[in-house]
This record gives C-alpha cells, sequence and structure tokens, in this order.
C-alpha cells in the first residue's frame, strides 16, 4: 500500500519534470521490484541500500518509504538532489533517508561509503559496465546490485562474466516481476583502482 506521503512525494516529482507525465503508479510498480528481487532472496530488508542516480525519486524514495531502512541516495544534479532532501524532510517520511549529492566515482571513494551497503539499486543509471564500475565499490562482499534492464529477453550479451569478475562481480541472472531486472552478486573485495575517475567509466567501458 502506497503511504500518503510517496504518492505526494512522486506526484510532486511528476510536476517539476523530474519524472515523465505519465501516471505515478507504473512508476510504484516497477521500483518495487527492486524489493521483490531482494525479498525473494532474504526474509529481511537489507540494514542498508544506496540507489545510484536516483533522479525524481525512483527507487529509492519506493524502497525507503517500503522498508524504513538506512537508505542513501545519490544524485550529481543539485536541483533533483534538493528535492529528495526536501521530500525528505515532509511529514510522513522514512526516517533513514539520506540524500548525498556528487558523481557516484567521487561518493564511492568516501571512506563511510566504502563497502557499506547490503544492496545498491541502478535505474536507468548507464551501460552495464558503467553500473558494475560505479556501482561495485558501495557494496559488502555478500550484497547485491540489483539493476532495471531492458524489456527484450533475448538479449544475454550485456553483462560479460570476464569483466565483471575483474570488479569482483558475479551475475547471478535475469529476474523479472513484471519489468525484468539484473542481479550482480559481489564476491570479493573491490580492487583499489575501481571505480576510475570521474567520467572514465563512460569513456573507456571494462566490457
Amino acid at each position: 500500500m502506497t503511504s500518503d506521503w510517496l504518492a505526494r512525494a512522486l506526484e510532486e516529482s511528476r510536476a517539476r519534470g523530474f519524472l515523465g507525465p505519465n501516471e505515478i503508479q507504473p512508476h510504484i510498480t516497477h521500483a518495487e521490484g527492486f524489493a521483490l528481487c531482494w525479498e525473494e532472496r532474504c526474509s529481511t530488508p537489507p540494514d542498508s541500500f544506496l540507489d545510484l542516480g536516483s533522479g525524481g525519486g525512483l527507487p529509492g524514495l519506493v524502497l525507503l518509504d517500503r522498508w524504513d531502512n538506512r537508505g542513501v541516495l545519490t544524485d550529481s544534479m543539485i536541483k533533483r538532489s534538493n528535492f529528495l532532501i526536501e521530500v525528505l524532510g515532509w511529514s510522513g517520511a522514512p526516517h533513514h533517508g539520506q540524500v548525498i549529492v556528487g558523481r557516484a566515482e567521487e561518493i564511492a571513494r568516501m571512506p563511510e561509503m566504502t563497502e557499506a551497503f547490503d544492496l545498491v539499486t541502478a535505474r536507468s543509471f548507464g551501460p552495464p559496465s558503467v553500473v558494475a564500475e560505479c556501482g561495485v565499490r558501495f557494496l559488502k562482499v555478500g550484497g547485491v546490485l540489483i539493476v532495471s534492464e531492458p524489456p527484450d529477453d533475448s538479449e544475454t550479451g550485456r553483462w560479460n562474466r570476464e569483466g565483471l569478475a575483474i570488479l569482483g562481480l558475479e551475475s547471478l541472472g535475469r529476474f523479472r516481476h513484471g519489468a525484468a531486472y539484473q542481479i550482480l552478486l559481489k564476491t570479493a573485495s573491490t580492487p583499489e583502482m575501481y571505480p576510475r575517475e570521474t567520467g572514465t567509466p563512460r569513456k573507456r567501458p571494462l566490457f
């Protein structure tokens, strides 16, 4: 059940142009798919999660509303980040949300962010190689990165096994909860050189 706070926050996000003009409920359903991917593997919510490129608040606000755990929402745009800070200050908001403004490559190097999270989520953040490199350092060993996927189930070459292994990641496969999601397990600590300098993951992708 969607809380009044969440519905109001997402409607405001749409009004400010951070979400598309369509109905809010499909956005919520898609964001809930991230939670269902986690909950299929574990009976309790993660102690902590980080959302890459939260933008208009998806899936980060939905996950905070569902779990009310420690959740860090990141975005490189000040305007969007200020919106997220604003709605997390509204009456009825979850108590454990935090917003960090900056590029993922830089935030990941903050000592308190390194290998600190059970779950990292990514919706429309970038190509597979960029998501993997920018997200991996945030994860504890044993944590998972859940990524929203294109709808075509016949596309099987997006997540290169050797490239993921360089980062200490292993693909657990593609899962569907209406929409499609890729789940990556962190099997080893992140090599010190990753993520590389800001912009490099996109300019020189690992795979």
